[in-house]
């Protein structure tokens, strides 16, 4: 399955052809479409178990296949993003959001002259680390690991799976992905202390990652920003005045709109503008980079890794937006008592079901009990909650708890 941007989805037509000239120029790209400090496949630092190459298939290109094939992956279908189905069968789940993240992805690095590759594969694999129920589940593990004086951290999650936990080859241990996958998995999002992370030594944390990572954080936010607006429109939680009203540049996307579809329906209305932010905000991530990249005299890998901050950036103005977006989502859907609700009683399951396994380790799968002798049940029992569905969970739950 090859993810391809969908171009009636994300059209880049409304960047001016002046910028494009100035981005083309300024960035030369080789007879392989790529720009100079595009991470090239043949600079890989390698998997950490040697392997013969494919014959046919380039190794980020191996990746994207493993994590396709992976059961974490698999299981995203069924991970809420942030609606449960209890809402609506419609609404994102964890895993339609992947692959919206992956077109986005694929299409801004594009643009950009990157590996498009690398970027596929990191996009499909940015949120596997994911517990169930979205930032809810996630927030509810946390707090149950700093009473261990210890933290969740998705990304570190991601990276045990990818390392340790799928067991699909006789050879070695994981997904034996590629150095630049793993490590994109811990940084795409945050830089990490190596004084405080020594166990992540290997991955370079006094250095940017390639510009292929850095931009995943930032296409997530497009995603997420745009889709939950989508989802919270459909849930009829938000209301197209209330989101004009208090939603700058969704306001100005709708007047063209209304100007163009005088007649048409709220909810076509809607869907042209939204499309109208999400094209604005990934042409805006695209041109900002590459701004960035010109800036600072950007010439090779080396150059995006030395580099004092990183360069995947949005403009002063698109980060109000964005803000100003997320703000709004914040007070009229993530607060919204309906919404609310429902957090208070998954942070219940979460929380109740982990203290139950903490104190009956032998009622945790065989597999994991036996893994209790060598690291603390806690550890245990958040990696086995973590990589749950969330109907999985309510089954343990009922199953455990329901009494």
């Amino acid at each position: 399955m090859k993810l391809m941007p969908n171009p009636t989805v994300l059209k880049l037509k409304r960047t001016p052809p002046a910028a494009r000239h100035s981005m083309s120029a300024s960035a030369p790209r080789s007879a392989d479409g790529l720009v100079s400090y595009a991470m090239r496949v043949e600079r890989s630092q390698g998997r950490r178990y040697r392997e013969p190459a494919h014959a046919y298939r380039g190794e980020y290109v191996r990746d994207r296949d493993r994590i396709i094939h992976s059961r974490a992956f698999r299981r995203l279908e069924d991970k809420t993003q942030v609606f449960s189905r209890r809402f609506s069968d419609h609404f994102r789940t964890r895993l339609t959001h992947t692959l919206e993240v992956t077109q986005i992805a694929r299409t801004v690095t594009g643009a950009l002259g990157l590996n498009a590759e690398l970027a596929e594969a990191l996009a499909l694999v940015h949120d596997v680390g994911h517990p169930p129920f979205g930032h809810t589940g996630e927030a509810a593990l946390d707090r149950m690991m700093q009473r261990y004086g210890e933290r969740f951290d998705h990304n570190l999650h991601a990276l045990r799976i990818v390392e340790r936990f799928e067991q699909k080859y006789a050879g070695f241990p994981g997904l034996n992905l590629t150095f630049e996958v793993r490590e994109g998995i811990i940084k795409h999002s945050r830089d990490y202390d190596p004084a405080l992370y020594r166990e992540l030594a290997e991955y370079r944390l006094l250095e940017r990652p390639p510009l292929e990572a850095q931009l995943i954080d930032l296409v997530d936010e497009v995603a997420y920003n745009t889709a939950d607006l989508d989802d919270g429109y459909e849930a009829r939680l938000l209301t197209l005045d209330m989101i004009r009203e208090e939603v700058p540049l969704f306001d100005r996307f709708l007047r063209q709109v209304d100007r163009r579809y005088p007649d048409a329906a709220h909810k076509l209305r809607f869907n042209e503008a939204l499309k109208g932010v999400l094209d604005a905000l990934a042409t805006d991530l695209i041109d900002s980079s590459a701004a960035a990249a010109r800036k600072q005299d950007v010439r090779t890998v080396d150059d995006v890794r030395a580099s004092a901050r990183r360069l995947a950036a949005f403009s002063p103005a698109r980060v109000a937006d964005i803000r100003g977006i997320k703000d709004f989502l914040r007070r009229r859907l993530y607060e919204h008592p309906s919404v609310h609700r429902e957090r208070r009683e998954i942070s219940r399951l979460v929380e109740s079901l982990f203290d139950y396994f903490v104190g009956n380790p032998r009622r945790l799968p065989s597999a994991y009990y036996l893994k209790t002798r060598e690291e603390p049940a806690y550890r245990i029992v958040c990696d086995y909650i973590a990589g749950m569905t969330d109907s999985y969970l309510r089954q343990q739950w009922a199953r455990c708890l329901a009494q």
